[in-house]
């Protein structure tokens, strides 16, 4: 572990963010352009007596995890984030031919959507960053590992994961799933990390074995769905997909499509929540 040049790397980066960056008010009493320390320890979750040690080279070596939520809050790059792992003794996470981490581009953007829940997927599923808002509507589903990272595999293998959609929508959710999938092995055929997935829900999954025999092929980037909450009740919601060029990410944003999923959203907002479904994407 590197602390004097992680020290330093950590503190220039976070000098180097303008709030607005992050979805913060810049406001006039600031000294200094970049963020504060506690600004940094809020958009990470971590404690901000930490944040100061990290940036004064005194802290225990941070976990990969803890590196992860720093290179989001900080918006890194992916060659600012591979370096942040490097000075910290640590290895950056296996791509595996899929980006583990969310691209900066798309975290800001993730900053911009207001008080709408949106998150940044993966093409195979995994969901890499999630706002608030998104974070109250479904719980964290960033902290999954293994094959339960990628939404196919929660929703051929574990029970009640749909329960949150009316009985008629789940019919045309599986459907998307599969044909989405699908669309991502097209574009990586011989990728391992692709055919193994597949090949494990094929073995998990007579219904997923079913529908992968169908050959449906389909990108998803819009669609209409009803979500039932826990606290707030159901929730009508358009949903926008916004891919990168090469359709290794996409952003993900939920919007209420009517007056009472509008308020109910507010309600959670206002609220927050004690218990979260297990919402599927």
């Amino acid at each position: 572990m590197q602390r004097e040049q992680l020290a330093d790397f950590l503190r220039r980066r976070r000098e180097a963010i303008r709030p607005a960056e992050v979805g913060l008010a810049g406001g006039p009493h600031r000294r200094a352009p970049g963020l504060r320390r506690e600004e940094v320890a809020m958009l990470a979750g971590m404690s901000v007596d930490y944040v100061v040690r990290l940036e004064q080279g005194r802290s225990s070596q941070p976990s990969a995890q803890l590196l992860g939520a720093l290179a989001r809050a900080l918006r890194l790059s992916d060659d600012e984030h591979d370096h942040l792992f490097h000075l910290a003794g640590h290895q950056p996470p296996t791509a595996d031919g899929v980006a583990r981490h969310a691209r900066a581009g798309l975290l800001r953007m993730l900053d911009l959507v207001g008080d709408n829940p949106a998150m940044v997927l993966s093409d195979l599923g995994e969901v890499l960053a999630q706002n608030r808002m998104s974070v109250l509507l479904a719980g964290d589903l960033t902290h999954f590992t293994g094959d339960r990272r990628y939404l196919a595999f929660r929703w051929f293998t574990e029970t009640g994961i749909r329960d949150v959609h009316p009985a008629a929508e789940q019919d045309r959710h599986a459907r998307q799933l599969v044909a989405d999938l699908r669309a991502t092995v097209g574009r990586r055929a011989g990728d391992p990390t692709v055919t193994g997935l597949i090949a494990r829900l094929q073995a998990a999954s007579d219904e997923f074995r079913r529908r992968w025999g169908e050959h449906e092929v389909a990108v998803r980037r819009a669609d209409r769905k009803t979500l039932f909450h826990p606290r707030v009740g159901p929730l009508l919601m358009d949903c926008e997909t916004l891919v990168t060029p090469d359709l290794g990410q996409s952003l993900l944003v939920l919007t209420p499509t009517d007056t009472p999923s509008r308020e109910r959203l507010e309600l959670m907002r206002v609220v927050g929540v004690e218990e979260f479904p297990a919402v599927p994407t």
